[in-house]
């Protein structure tokens, strides 16, 4: 009996990753990592913002920011008494829940509802 069942344990096909094929770095800078990603929430007037990412990533050593990629949103503003809707588009962004901002950068497009439209390559946002 001992021997059927050593038999079957030797006859397995056991997978196994060599350590050499873990990326340490990636395990030891990523606390987590989202897919379509999305935030909302009201700024400090109380006006909404909308904020999503294809993908998000939270680094240990920097856990209050999420680092963003493939980023778009709406956020809504008041100037000179009107309220204005910002449709905003980002390659990168960083959010930081602490300072409550979100910093945009490479081929940030904003188009406002008044008609503006502005191409920078950063834009921070105070939430």
């Amino acid at each position: 009996m001992a021997a059927l069942i050593a038999g079957s344990l030797f006859t397995r096909q056991l997978l196994w990753t060599p350590i050499t094929a873990i990326n340490m770095t990636d395990i030891v800078s990523n606390q987590f990592k989202m897919s379509n990603a999305s935030f909302s929430g009201l700024d400090k007037n109380g006006e909404p913002f909308y904020i999503h990412a294809a993908t998000g990533r939270q680094e240990y050593n920097r856990p209050d920011v999420i680092l963003l990629n493939d980023v778009s949103g709406v956020i809504t503003r008041i100037s000179d008494g009107k309220k204005i809707t910002d449709d905003i588009t980002a390659n990168y962004g960083e959010y930081d829940r602490t300072n409550k901002t979100i910093t945009l950068t490479d081929n940030v497009h904003v188009d406002s509802s008044n008609g503006d439209k502005i191409i920078t390559n950063e834009l921070v946002i105070r939430l």
